[in-house]
């Protein structure tokens, strides 16, 4: 597979590490409780289709971007920055 960073263009996605939904909501700091907590830590969705998804490119810009991709045959629609994203921005 390959993503293209758009600071660097086409890499291979070795060059990434991937962290995980781009759209999950962490809970409300010392307000949540520990089951919120545990379930945004440790339960996943899984789903199969059109994800937005964290990349780091570690070995290249070291920028995090956001890469919307197909899961079920890794087709990548949109690759873009993820700090010209607003938090909780809806996409």
């Amino acid at each position: 597979m390959r993503i293209t960073c758009p600071h660097c263009g086409a890499r291979d996605a070795q060059e990434f590490t991937y962290l995980g939904a781009a759209d999950l909501k962490r809970p409300d700091g010392m307000a949540a409780t520990e089951a919120a907590m545990t379930d945004y830590v440790y339960q996943r969705e899984n789903p199969a289709g059109t994800h937005r998804e964290l990349w780091y490119h570690g070995a290249g810009c070291h920028a995090w971007l956001v890469v919307t991709r197909d899961t079920r045959n890794h087709a990548i629609a949109a690759v873009e920055a993820a700090k010209s994203r607003k938090t909780g921005a809806a996409a």
